[in-house]
């Protein structure tokens, strides 16, 4: 597969590289509030919205691999634009954009397209995190509503969101399995947004009794797992973006250290030692990005292929965490500093490795495709002979 960018692929990442560099957007802070929701219609305003949506569903109609690239090229630059991008192109937006209807896509996903409306996914709950089929929120029609009973946990943007794709059942087990978009104002929702990850990042605990909204809202009625998990695999490259752009942010702050820093009357970047940890940190950078390019470029009507995803997000994860901590090691104590870009690159890259699908989730669905056999990780069912 050739993976050389095109001249317009270059210059669309330039441009993203340009917007990165401007005020109000750059850096990465130690600590992160909530997301800047002004930062949603500049991008906007900008083409940078729905990247890889179809047109005709109000994005911009370019390919997946495209949306990757602006994203880590933001991803290189700045924490807060990164996370906008990603909430721009990825996540909750995506669900919207597939599964919703054509009413659906005028009342949700046009809003979120233009910057007015932040989507954020609510999956996780305290009992159902990688078992995802496990979850327990319930939901039942009665009459032109939708009640939902359950609590959701780790929704991310949740101090800020707008409106919430949340994962429920509205019938036993697996094939029971459906969505519904939750306004941040529907009666019975209440959002504890109180708590906030080891990067210093927010999120929310959603806790939704007797939560009513309108039928319309139904996203999926049913029998919408393999539905959402194939629309997921996107959210998963956004993942494995940041984390290779924060990945690549680490790097380029170990080299200029490297070059200004001086010991023993040397400057640390004639020290071969430290050459050679350089060298390794752009291979595990390198080797990253070609599998997430070949995830993005292979994805079919904009859905990557679960293998292809795993091999990327896998690998990115690693590469960014990685990369990360040989930049501490790199630049000593200053790097270890509570207040220093590395040290928060570190916290946050580390987040990725559980979010979106645990490191131990897609070593085992790359096995299960090596191996052509799936493995359940359930106990056997007791016999009823």
């Amino acid at each position: 597969m050739e993976l050389i960018l095109t001249e317009e692929q270059q210059a669309f990442v330039q441009s993203v590289d340009e917007l990165g560099r401007e005020g109000g957007v750059d850096g990465f802070a130690p600590h992160t509030g909530p997301l800047p929701k002004e930062i949603l219609r500049r991008f906007s305003a900008r083409g940078l919205a729905g990247i890889a949506i179809p047109t005709e569903k109000g994005g911009q109609g370019r390919s997946q691999l495209d949306s990757v690239l602006a994203i880590e090229a933001m991803a290189k630059r700045s924490a807060a634009a990164a996370d906008a991008l990603q909430a721009l192109n990825f996540g909750a937006i995506q669900q919207i954009a597939h599964n919703g209807d054509e009413q659906q896509l005028e009342r949700f996903l046009a809003p979120c397209l233009s910057g007015d409306l932040l989507a954020a996914p609510a999956m996780s709950e305290p009992e159902a995190g990688s078992a995802v089929t496990d979850i327990a929120a319930s939901a039942e029609v009665v009459g032109e509503d939708v009640l939902i009973n359950g609590e959701k946990v780790f929704i991310t943007h949740g101090a800020v969101a707008d409106l919430f794709v949340v994962w429920t059942k509205f019938g036993p087990g697996a094939r029971g399995a459906g969505a519904v978009v939750v306004p941040r104002d529907a009666p019975g929702l209440t959002i504890d947004a109180s708590r906030s990850f080891m990067s210093g990042e927010p999120y929310g605990v959603l806790k939704l009794v007797d939560c009513r909204v309108p039928a319309a809202n139904i996203l999926i009625p049913g029998d919408g797992f393999r539905r959402m998990l194939t629309v997921f695999n996107v959210e998963r490259l956004g993942n494995a973006s940041r984390c290779l752009g924060y990945g690549q942010a680490a790097l380029d702050i170990a080299v200029a250290h490297l070059r200004d820093r001086r010991q023993f009357g040397r400057r640390l970047v004639e020290f071969q030692g430290l050459q050679w940890r350089i060298a390794e940190m752009a291979l595990k950078l390198e080797s990253a990005r070609l599998l997430l390019y070949r995830a993005a470029a292979g994805a079919d009507a904009g859905l990557p292929s679960a293998l292809d995803t795993a091999l990327a997000k896998l690998a990115c994860n690693r590469a960014g965490y990685g990369v990360a901590d040989d930049a501490m090691q790199l630049l000593g104590a200053a790097g270890y500093d509570d207040s220093s870009p590395v040290a928060f690159i570190l916290r946050r890259t580390r987040g990725w490795m559980i979010a979106g699908g645990t490191s131990e989730q897609l070593l085992n669905r790359i096995a299960g495709e090596v191996l052509d056999e799936r493995f359940s990780q359930r106990p056997p069912r007791a016999s009823t002979a």
